[in-house]
């Protein structure tokens, strides 16, 4: 029988609210899923027909030894997402790869040095005269670790923040604080498969006060996403099925959208690595990703 590693790590798996309906469609579909920590010296991950990688979320602290796990597992199995995905899409760089495609990102400034963080946060505020809040965020990171908002008037927090996190070994990356989300949420746009499967509404994680909440599942609620958002979030998935050359879908995406001053959405985030899928929230959504498992080949 064919057996599958459901990747997580010792510290995320009680965080992961999709493992556990996830685990019952595959026990419901007699499908052979191990659920496996990925810095398991002692597991063999040849034994695995297929590595899913689900919930490893403590590889911002330590991305180098996870992408090298990646690779290794890469040749004696098959990782999935794929390897050039996970590597890809680890970074927030490739948001500028995506605006460079023509998808409507999220304006996004990356500062790579201290001594260009202070011109590079000036030409981005002048860049945007009307905005009243910025994001400073590192473009390696998960569930909003070490994502701050500022108001425009507190630039030079903003800077010291972002000087922090490039001391840390981080690039960092400027995106305007989008006030939609304070009225209207997030919109999560949840693919399998290539197949849009379902959509979630998030509410604002970010206060003023410096205080982030994690993303759990009573910050989220089930919605339909609109036409003009789904049009938006398969044009980044068209962008990145070019950039990255692969020759068929992946096997799960979700795609995080924010709407503009102007009503339309754009791009935040494209999670193509290791995202929440939010499967208590949509029925019949983990029974659709263990039938997407069930067909790997």
């Amino acid at each position: 029988m064919t057996t599958l590693a459901l990747i997580t790590d010792a510290t995320s798996l009680d965080d992961d609210y999709d493992m556990p309906p996830l685990r019952d469609a595959c026990q419901a579909l007699a499908l052979d899923v191990r659920i496996c920590n990925w810095d398991d010296p002692d597991q063999d991950w040849s034994r695995f027909s297929h590595v899913v990688l689900r919930s490893p979320w403590d590889y911002t602290r330590r991305p180098d030894a996870f992408l090298d796990w990646c690779a290794h597992v890469s040749k004696v199995s098959r990782l999935v997402n794929p390897l050039p995905a996970v590597r890809w899409s680890l970074d927030k760089h490739y948001l500028a790869d995506l605006a460079r495609a023509g998808v409507a990102v999220i304006p996004s400034t990356f500062i790579e040095s201290k001594a260009s963080a202070q011109t590079m946060l000036d030409a981005f505020l002048q860049a945007h005269p009307g905005l009243d809040e910025l994001v400073v965020k590192p473009t390696v990171g998960a569930s909003s670790r070490n994502v701050r908002r500022f108001l425009r008037a507190d630039a030079m927090q903003a800077l010291q923040h972002a000087e922090t996190l490039l001391d840390a070994g981080h690039s960092v990356i400027l995106q305007p604080y989008l006030a939609s989300i304070e009225r209207q949420g997030e919109t999560d746009l949840v693919y399998i498969n290539g197949i849009y499967s379902h959509a979630i509404r998030k509410a604002a994680l970010l206060a003023r006060d410096g205080t982030t909440n994690a993303p759990t599942l009573g910050f989220l609620s089930a919605c339909e996403a609109t036409a003009t958002e789904r049009a938006l979030a398969s044009a980044a998935l068209q962008a990145a099925s070019r950039t990255l050359g692969l020759d068929a879908p992946l096997l799960y995406a979700r795609v995080d959208l924010i709407h503009a001053d102007d009503g339309q959405p754009q791009l935040l985030e494209l999670e193509i690595l290791e995202p929440s899928l939010s499967f208590p929230l949509a029925e019949g959504s983990a029974m659709r990703f263990a039938q997407a498992l069930a067909g790997l080949k």
